[in-house]
């Protein structure tokens, strides 16, 4: 196969010019235009894939500090602003006369408020409000004024505040009681509306909680033996001033605020501390400071310990030599003796020569 199609080549192009000239820069030339395309598009690939890479680390980036700033401002704001209100039902109690039927002792109750645990803000003032529930019955009606009083006591049982406040209901004259209850008496017959009035009774206008004595019981007391009431509700309502008020009657206006100035320095910390990475130059020149101080500790301590050794070896050479030194000293003072010792012989020896010689000459004579 391979030998007829050269066989036919070589018929129309036996010299091999049209293969030289124009079969081969052909190839060549469309070869060359297929790797230029092929690299501009692997750039192309690859501009797109670092657009599209850098675009979603701008986004989680933006996205990331978005989130940072509302939750700053959430638990800022959970933290900074208390419960508006706490409220708890109040219990009356009496003791009923046998003879007429009413009550005999006022009516009181205690108010568990919690169980040895910070319910109130410290520094945070606080309304305490006594809601009474009466109906507008004739008994109500001729009642008047009557006193409501309150006890705030810790987990000791430590008297902590006592107010007492006057209260009555809110007078209207027959003329509009009756034009109302005409206007009004579909929805009392329909059970969608009763006659009574709340009457509110505020007992702490501004009360402070204490850190080491917080309010765990209130004592609420009704001063009265004629008062007819449905249901009495003790509500503790936070008095705000200042930012906590504006948080709270303007929240979507101060979260707005919040938000953009957490953003403002979020975003100002994070620029310069990309401008302080991106340069490399003060990480480079730390390296080489910490090099440096690590060398000047490798050669301080080297030469503290070659000075440490050769101090050592000095004082074992001068012990040696000392040693040394007494040694001969006590070898010289050996011989001394020796010496000593042989001059006294011979010192004897030439003593007693001499006394035989003396005595010979004796005997002689």
């Amino acid at each position: 196969m391979n030998f007829l199609l050269r066989f036919i080549i070589f018929c129309f192009d036996p010299l091999g010019l049209g293969r030289r000239f124009f079969v081969r820069p052909a190839v060549n030339l469309t070869l060359n235009a297929y790797d230029r395309f092929r690299s501009k598009a692997d750039e192309k690939v690859d501009t797109v894939r670092e657009l599209v890479l850098r675009l979603g680390l701008i986004a989680f980036a933006v996205v990331l500090i978005i989130w940072l700033a509302v939750f700053i401002y959430a638990a800022f704001y959970y933290v900074y602003m208390p419960p508006i209100s706490h409220t708890r039902p109040v219990h009356m109690q009496f003791k009923t006369c046998l003879e007429t039927s009413t009550p005999c002792t006022f009516p009181h109750a205690h108010v568990s408020l919690t169980k040895k645990q910070q319910l109130l803000m410290v520094g945070q003032a606080y309304k305490v409000i006594v809601n009474i529930d009466m109906p507008e019955s004739p008994q109500n009606l001729e009642l008047g004024m009557f006193m409501v009083c309150a006890e705030m006591r810790d987990y000791d049982s430590m008297l902590r505040g006592h107010s007492c406040r006057s209260a009555m209901m809110r007078y209207r004259s027959p003329l509009i009681r009756m034009i109302s209850t005409w206007a009004l008496s579909p929805l009392y017959v329909l059970g969608w509306k009763e006659e009574f009035q709340k009457v509110p009774v505020e007992i702490f206008s501004r009360y402070l909680e204490e850190r080491q004595h917080p309010i765990t019981d209130v004592y609420v007391e009704i001063q009265s033996q004629k008062i007819q009431f449905y249901t009495v509700t003790l509500h503790i309502e936070a008095d705000f001033t200042g930012l906590r008020y504006i948080m709270f009657n303007w929240p979507v206006v101060s979260a707005i605020v919040a938000i953009s100035t957490n953003l403002f320095f979020i975003l100002v910390v994070f620029l310069l501390s990309w401008y302080h990475w991106s340069d490399a130059t003060w990480l480079h020149s730390l390296q080489i400071r910490y090099a440096r101080f690590t060398n000047q500790l490798q050669s301080k301590a080297s030469s503290v310990i070659l000075s440490s050794t050769s101090s050592l070896r000095d004082e074992e050479e001068s012990s040696f030599l000392d040693e040394k030194f007494d040694i001969a000293d006590v070898g010289d003072n050996a011989d001394d003796l020796m010496l000593d010792k042989s001059i006294d012989k011979a010192l004897g020896t030439s003593d007693e020569v001499q006394t035989l010689r003396q005595r010979k000459v004796k005997d002689k004579a």
